[in-house]
């Protein structure tokens, strides 16, 4: 007979916002492997973007707050992007690999927007950053356009959330491209 536990770990999002009030602008998750790094950061995305089903988190331990919930629950635009598929052996194709995170982030985010709503200089950025044969200084400054179009979308700031940032650099390293 198999019993199944339930881990509620929402109360990590009352901790995150304890940082967000006190104006910390960065917060660095660092904990060992198999901790649940990417998990909390699952949660965190369903927790504030907007347009997500606010349900999930119904009879949770973050549903005790009530005030936080009203305040910050499904308020702000996320851009989440794991870089844990970003293994190359090489420095063309880590590139390629993160044009194609790039593009699939920005395409998931462009399908929750109105397109009336976004101004014709907008939709070309958009549709640039969702091509997978993205130029590589549009690759250098995805997250700023991509966060610039969404602050200005919604008129809030942005939460941007990366897991798995050391893959690119560990396998540069590895892989002898790091200075690359």
């Amino acid at each position: 007979l198999r019993s199944q536990i339930f881990v509620d770990k929402s109360g990590l999002i009352e901790k995150t916002n304890r940082c967000v009030r006190t104006l910390q602008r960065y917060i660095c998750v660092s904990r060992p492997r198999r901790f649940g790094k990417s998990l909390n950061m699952s949660m965190l995305k369903y927790f504030f973007e907007i347009g997500n089903d606010q349900a999930i988190f119904e009879d949770l331990e973050i549903s005790k707050d009530k005030e936080l919930c009203d305040q910050y629950q499904g308020k702000f635009p996320v851009i989440s992007v794991s870089l844990k598929g970003a293994k190359a052996g090489n420095y063309e194709d880590a590139k390629a690999m993160m044009k194609y995170i790039m593009a699939a982030e920005s395409r998931r985010l462009y399908d929750r927007m109105s397109g009336d709503k976004l101004s014709e200089k907008q939709k070309e950025q958009m549709k640039s950053l969702m091509s997978d044969n993205m130029k590589d200084t549009e690759l250098m400054t995805a997250l700023w356009i991509l966060s610039s179009i969404l602050k200005e979308y919604y008129g809030k700031k942005v939460i941007i959330l990366i897991d798995e940032y050391d893959v690119p650099l560990d396998k540069a390293f590895e892989n002898n491209y790091y200075n690359e």
